[in-house]
């Protein structure tokens, strides 16, 4: 991409004219007309996609411009009017400073998604489309994702035409160097699980993912309990929050770091030796991408998952996904639990647990009250039984 703007840029962009504007005859600068767009989901994404084209662009006379959320947009717009190039930005705010007069995409020439299938997953797909009615229709489009669904294949198809497809290696092949196991914990052990784990020798820098971002906050107030320096990051923080942690978990400063899926599609770090999944996710997509994040660069990594009662489906899932048996470790017998054979009497129990009954309910149930419901009221009975049945399922 830099490529082709260098060879296909005569000039240096300038600084936009200004022009009267009006019967006030007051200024009015023009809106920053970039050439290439990126869009990326979150805002440490987008950042860190800015630094390398400052990287990689050096030495070309090509401006660069980032705009994300959560930060005041006045540093930004000054940025747009001294030129722009390549815009790197997240859907929110550049479609806030498009709806202001401060960007005008009617020349862009290279439009790049990242993060495809983050992006469908955060609802950023009715911003996209709105923003690609404001670009020309001739242009080169490229979506780049970790996994490709059966959505992010959708919506390609609307946006591209005639797309050639490149793959670097299988949709859902976990890294060959990351050591996979899983602990069937329930989730009331869950934390002295974690604290277990993080205090054995061999553990370097961390990175946990939960699936909410309470339960982020809540992992960092448990550990800082236990004594273990961690940070969260997602989106509930400010910018400059979660910027200070991500820097501090990158110099070392910080050894565990906090994330949900969201947030963590921004975190590019060397060195990450463990990627403990606290809560499974609900896609088994998203586990691949999770611990994708260590054993980078020739390294060799460990990817641990706790797993309750109620995540043993999305265990079978990812399994079924990854095209292989995750191994089973005992060795925190007295927090762990042994699954049950039967799927049934697994349900049941689960159902009861959720009622606060005992787990001998259902059979006591099953026989029915004592003797059989009088002729007279047996419509009515089994009305209410249906009604019963219905509230437990």
């Amino acid at each position: 991409m830099l490529h082709q703007l260098a060879a296909t840029s005569t000039k240096r962009s300038k600084r936009p004219e200004v022009r009267p504007h009006g019967k006030s005859k007051r200024r009015r600068v023009n809106p920053g007309r970039p050439r290439a767009l990126i869009l990326a989901p979150t805002r440490e994404l987008a950042s860190q996609i800015f630094e390398s084209f400052c990287t990689y662009g050096r030495h070309v006379r090509i401006r660069h411009v980032v705009v994300f959320g959560g930060v005041k947009q006045a540093s930004q717009v000054r940025s747009l009017r001294a030129g722009c190039d390549v815009l790197i930005a997240t859907p929110g705010r550049l479609l806030d400073l498009i709806n202001q007069g401060h960007i005008d995409l009617r020349g862009v020439e290279t439009l790049v998604l990242d993060e495809a299938d983050r992006m469908l997953d955060m609802g950023f797909i009715h911003d996209i489309r709105k923003i690609v009615t404001k670009m020309p229709g001739e242009r080169q489009t490229l979506l780049f994702s970790a996994t490709m669904p059966r959505e992010i294949r959708n919506l390609a198809d609307s946006l591209l035409s005639d797309p050639v497809f490149m793959e670097t290696a299988p949709t859902a092949s976990p890294a060959e160097a990351v050591a996979q196991s899983v602990y069937l914990v329930m989730r009331q052990h869950k934390p002295t699980l974690l604290q277990r784990v993080l205090d054995q020798p061999e553990m370097g820098r961390a990175l946990i993912f939960t699936r909410t971002k309470h339960g982020a906050d809540r992992v960092v107030k448990q550990l800082g309990r236990g004594g273990v320096q961690a940070e969260a990051i997602h989106s509930n923080k400010s910018q400059n929050t979660r910027t200070k942690a991500l820097n501090g978990f990158k110099s070392g400063h910080v050894q565990v770091l906090v994330a949900t899926d969201i947030a963590s599609r921004g975190i590019d770090v060397d060195e990450i030796t463990h990627v403990i999944n606290y809560d499974l996710p609900n896609l088994p997509d998203t586990y691949v991408h999770r611990i994708g994040r260590t054993a980078r660069a020739g390294a060799s990594g460990v990817a641990i998952s706790f797993c309750d009662h109620d995540e043993i489906k999305h265990l079978k899932a990812i399994e079924r996904l990854i095209r292989m048996e995750i191994e089973v470790r005992r060795d925190e017998s007295d927090l762990l639990f042994t699954p049950s054979r039967s799927k049934k009497t697994q349900a049941s129990q689960r159902d009861n647990r959720s009622k606060g009954r005992p787990a001998h309910w259902n059979k006591r149930r099953s026989k029915g009250r004592r003797g059989s419901p009088p002729a007279a009221k047996s419509n009515g009975w089994k009305r209410q039984t249906k009604r019963q049945k219905q509230a437990v399922a």
